[in-house]
């Protein structure tokens, strides 16, 4: 059943009702909604909750639960201030399969991908890794049936609902459409992703 399920001493996994909650519950713990919070991770499905120490968590769990059952689900806003342009070449080895498996032509996907914003759900596979979300969706596609073992960095994908770049070389079954020199994991950095959740990104042509 939906709901908060314990994970550990110290935290909570919060599993809403409806996944479209995930957004704005995700942007209201890292707000500040819930007291005592130290860290969130959200996921495709949950959004896990860290706090201080379990005497924050027996403290913050009425107000996690009230949040659970108030919290919206609602179509996020893209936030100027918070969005990231990622320029990208697009003539990746799937782009001619994307247009087809879509019926929108090549010139058609690359429109589709780079007319609306993406939101930044939630990392995961790699570091830097970032799982995209809110495009348009007659880019869902499925992935490749044969996973290739090596993808390059930087490489531009569709699998599903999501869109990603791989920020190192690594096998992977995404339908590549493009490729991007954007630097997406720098440990030096601070923070070191580029994408992180929460954040928007928007896609732009180059030659």
């Amino acid at each position: 059943m939906p709901g908060l399920l314990p994970c550990g001493p110290d935290a909570i996994l919060v599993e809403p009702a409806d996944v479209a909650q995930l957004p704005a519950l995700t942007d209201a713990l890292a707000g500040g909604a819930v007291a005592g919070v130290t860290e969130v991770v959200p996921a495709a499905r949950t959004v896990l909750v860290r706090f201080g120490s379990p005497s924050a968590l027996t403290a913050g769990r009425a107000a996690l639960d009230h949040l659970l059952a108030t919290v919206p689900a609602v179509v996020p806003v893209p936030d100027p201030g918070r969005t990231v342009t990622i320029a990208v070449t697009y003539d990746g080895p799937d782009l001619a399969e994307v247009a087809e498996l879509t019926g929108l032509g090549v010139d058609g996907v690359v429109a589709a991908h780079t007319a609306a914003p993406w939101r930044v759900a939630f990392g995961g596979f790699a570091p830097g890794f970032a799982y995209l979300t809110g495009g348009d969706p007659r880019l869902q596609v499925p992935r490749r049936a044969e996973p290739r073992p090596s993808v390059p960095a930087g490489s531009v994908g569709l699998a599903g609902e999501f869109s990603g770049i791989y920020p190192r070389s690594s096998p992977g079954g995404w339908q590549l459409i493009g490729r991007t020199e954007a630097a997406l994991w720098e440990p030096t950095r601070e923070p070191p992703a580029l994408l992180s959740p929460g954040r928007w990104v928007r896609f732009e042509a180059v030659p």
